[in-house]
């Protein structure tokens, strides 16, 4: 599958995109923002310890560098479950409202609606079907990812007109496989949520009892279970983890007794 992954800067604010997804979309890096401290500099998460104000003031950076509507938009109150929402032009509201329903995903088809979904080691999906109209941000943390969200992704497309095959998928920076050690209940729910298909990317670990699991390409596989093709998946290679000054990580902030942030992931018909 191809990378097709650029990067782009505008007033000192750098964010990533994906060469399949058509529609205006941003993968958000910790770059540009206002935030100080351990949050330096754009951290996008409210629930984190960081002050409001700059973290709304990151919101309306990301959106003058990207054109997209940051700040009427929806965006998911992600809870590590499959729920997946339809968002219409009444959710919209601002970045800070608490209005949210608890979800890990949205879809939409209403144009100029921006969505997101947040991450900080788990695997951001942003889904378009040009032909039908139709996005979707998904939040694909391990837990979400074996409880199947995106098929409930791409049922709840379908549901509003979309044809798998017309979908274009783009995984953004994650934790990588060499960095996500688990324990046997990780690969034990691959196996049951992918079959066959999970081998592929579980690996044994370093530490005696240990796995190492690539979930980034487990979700890519599941895509093409569920009829996305193969050549319109675009898989990011940079690693959360290992590029802990350009992204947020959950697991580096936390060994190293920090506190941390939240990028996102955002598309807009």
């Amino acid at each position: 599958m191809p990378s097709g992954f650029m990067q782009h800067e505008k007033n000192g604010l750098v964010y990533m995109t994906a060469g399949v997804i058509g529609a205006k979309h941003a993968f958000s890096t910790r770059y540009g923002g206002v935030s100080e401290g351990d949050f330096s500099s754009l951290n996008l998460g409210f629930n984190r310890g960081d002050e409001a104000e700059k973290v709304l003031e990151n919101y309306r950076k990301l959106g003058e560098a990207t054109g997209i509507d940051t700040m009427h938009a929806d965006y998911t109150n992600q809870v590590h479950g499959n729920v997946v929402r339809i968002a219409t032009e009444e959710d919209r509201r601002l970045p800070n409202s608490h209005e949210s329903v608890e979800c890990d995903g949205l879809v939409t088809v209403t144009p100029g609606l921006a969505i997101f979904c947040f991450t900080a080691d788990c695997v951001p999906v942003l889904l378009h079907d040009p032909v039908r109209g139709a996005a979707g941000a998904v939040h694909c943390g391990w837990k979400s990812s074996v409880q199947d969200i995106l098929g409930v992704a791409v049922e709840t497309l379908r549901g509003l007109g979309s044809e798998p095959e017309n979908i274009r998928a783009a995984l953004g920076p994650a934790i990588g496989a060499g960095n996500f050690e688990t324990d046997s209940d990780v690969p034990d729910a691959l196996r049951a949520w992918l079959g066959h298909d999970a081998e592929e990317y579980i690996y044994s670990g370093i530490t005696p009892g240990k796995y190492n699991v690539d979930l980034r390409g487990a979700n890519a596989r599941r895509l093409m279970q569920l009829g996305v093709r193969r050549e319109n998946i675009a898989v990011s290679a940079e690693c959360t983890i290992e590029s802990h000054e350009k992204y947020w990580s959950h697991r580096y902030t936390s060994k190293h007794g920090l506190k941390r942030g939240s990028q996102c992931a955002v598309i807009e018909l």
